[in-house]
């Protein structure tokens, strides 16, 4: 049997269509709880300091460094009702998540599928200002190493890949384990799929920035609307990034033969 066997004769395109619908409802509120947070932990100005270098080294090309910018001053500037509101918008994710997982793994009924997908989320919102935290502090020794030029170059991304990976692993292994549906698989698979997933993801992302930088006029295809564009743009690769998540769902749960317990 093959290891992606749950997604035959699913549409895999729509399901992950569908969770990007939901993640683009919630993709800001998210990030917005998870720099509030975790500005109150560590202070504004700590926080600011964190994400200074993130933020620079962000391309410019489609405006990517002056939207990080303005998400972290929405974030810093949440007063705890505000921070209240943005979090039902949030949960939008785990509902997303939910129903196509549901929808993946067979004609099984489950009453209340988006309220528990938004309540399994809630623990992956309590730890995401630390994840945010932890993967800023990388980000300032991973641009001097590359900015030095030449292989200090290639250890910076090496830094930059890690930090994004170690900070996505529990996430997908709660979202494999936690949130999805039906019988959990062991903790030996659900850790090396998660695991495994989360490193494509992170490579994934880090080309999503290199995209950013290339010197493409995405306005061309919507008649010079700039802004059209790189929302289409973003829109696209959070939709494949959903392919690469349904994907290690489908492989958590494919019936390959396995010695975890």
């Amino acid at each position: 049997m093959g290891l992606f066997t749950p997604l035959r004769g699913r549409d895999l395109a729509l399901h992950a269509a569908a969770i990007t619908y939901y993640g683009g409802i919630a993709v800001v509120p998210v990030a917005l709880l998870a720099i509030w947070a975790a500005s109150v932990l560590t202070g504004e100005d700590a926080m600011r300091a964190l994400a200074a270098p993130a933020i620079e080294a962000l391309p410019d090309r489609i405006g990517a460094d002056r939207a990080a910018a303005a998400l972290l001053n929405a974030g810093l500037g949440l007063t705890p009702m505000l921070a209240l509101a943005s979090l039902l918008p949030a949960t939008f994710y785990g509902e997303g998540l939910r129903r196509a997982f549901v929808s993946v793994s067979g004609p099984r009924a489950e009453s209340m599928t988006g309220w528990r997908g938004r309540v399994l989320l809630l623990p992956l919102l309590v730890a995401s200002p630390g994840l945010l935290a932890a993967t800023l502090a990388c980000v300032p020794y991973a641009s001097r190493l590359f900015d030095q030029g030449g292989w200090a170059r290639f250890g910076g991304i090496v830094v930059s890949f890690t930090a994004v990976w170690l900070a996505l692993t529990p996430v997908l292994i709660w979202v494999y384990r936690g949130l999805a549906p039906g019988r959990s698989p062991g903790w030996v698979r659900t850790v090396l799929v998660g695991s495994f997933t989360a490193a494509n993801l992170s490579g994934f992302l880090h080309g999503f920035i290199l995209f950013c930088s290339l010197p493409l006029d995405l306005g061309i295809p919507f008649g010079g609307l700039d802004p059209v564009g790189a929302a289409v743009a973003v829109g696209l690769w959070l939709y494949l990034f959903h392919v690469i998540v349904l994907a290690g769902f489908a492989a958590s749960r494919s019936p390959v033969p396995a010695t975890d317990a």
